[in-house]
């Protein structure tokens, strides 16, 4: 069901115009567009370069791969998915790919994004929005967030309103950045306000109202490189990411074995990232 922004009104139908109210989102880049002054944590003049990245970079590819193997297993029977921050549309394109759910939306916060989304994911439903406020009200199976609640200093907030667009007996998926204590200046260039710890993750989900919260640590077997290399104060933002083939094979291997060890049952405790699955009662 759609909100309108406006007035609150919830309806049914094609065309985003309120009945009651005549309240229609602004176009941004030809994408619907609900806060068009909203301001993001995350700098746009990034995007072509992540794109170019992340179909051959370890990480991204690793972190697709792994997110598909989770909405298979928590919900197998989702007809229609969300990805709130979708970006450049890697994930998005992914789970066209490899899933059978019909209906796949996206939303980004810079229309920039969605414009390597349209690309990428073809037939997605994208728009841009403030995922403080999802125009949105029990409409997805899955309302899903990958490393994107932790550029927004009111991630309850956004808990509370992915809960309500999704559906009944549905849920969230959602990846973060993982302990504290792996804050670095890695972390104040990519707008980042916090990283989580799983607790305090999970305590989150459930004031928002979500329940059987199942989750794992991921990025764990590099744990210990990860630590390391946020001893340093300098680093290169390129230099995440291009990284030697020899290197991408072998972390990429690295991660291949964590998502064996995940699907065979076993829930990581530590590493740089968090998965987390939740449904909604």
């Amino acid at each position: 069901m759609k909100r309108c922004l406006a007035c609150e009104r919830r309806f049914e139908a094609q065309a985003w115009r309120c009945p009651a109210c005549g309240f229609a989102p602004q176009s941004a880049l030809g994408f619907p567009a609900f806060a068009p002054a909203v301001e993001a944590g995350y700098d746009p003049s990034r995007y072509e370069a992540v794109a170019r990245a992340e179909a051959g970079h370890f990480w991204f590819r690793s972190r697709a791969v792994l997110i598909a193997w989770a909405l298979r297993r928590h919900f197998p029977l989702a007809q229609s998915l969300l990805e709130i921050g979708c970006g450049t549309g890697h994930v998005l394109a992914s789970l066209k790919e490899s899933s059978s759910i019909p209906r796949i939306a996206g939303s980004e916060a810079h229309p920039e994004g969605l414009a390597f989304a349209a690309r990428r994911a073809t037939g997605a439903e994208l728009l841009q929005m403030d995922a403080r406020r999802i125009p949105f009200r029990d409409e997805f199976d899955v309302v899903a967030a990958f490393d994107v609640i932790e550029h927004i200093e009111e991630d309850e907030q956004v808990l509370a309103e992915m809960f309500a667009a999704c559906r009944a007996g549905g849920g969230v998926l959602l990846t973060v950045p993982q302990h504290s204590w792996l804050w670095s200046v890695r972390d104040e260039f990519a707008g980042h306000r916090r990283r989580y710890g799983r607790a305090e993750l999970l305590r989150k989900l459930a004031r928002a109202g979500f329940v059987r919260a199942w989750a794992t640590s991921f990025v764990s077997l590099l744990l210990p490189l990860m630590a390391l290399s946020r001893r340093r104060r300098q680093f290169s933002p390129s230099g995440e990411l291009e990284i030697g083939a020899a290197v991408n094979r072998l972390l990429g291997g690295l991660m291949a074995l964590e998502r064996t060890l995940i699907a065979a049952g076993l829930r990581l405790p530590a590493g740089g990232s968090l998965l987390v699955a939740a449904h909604k009662p």
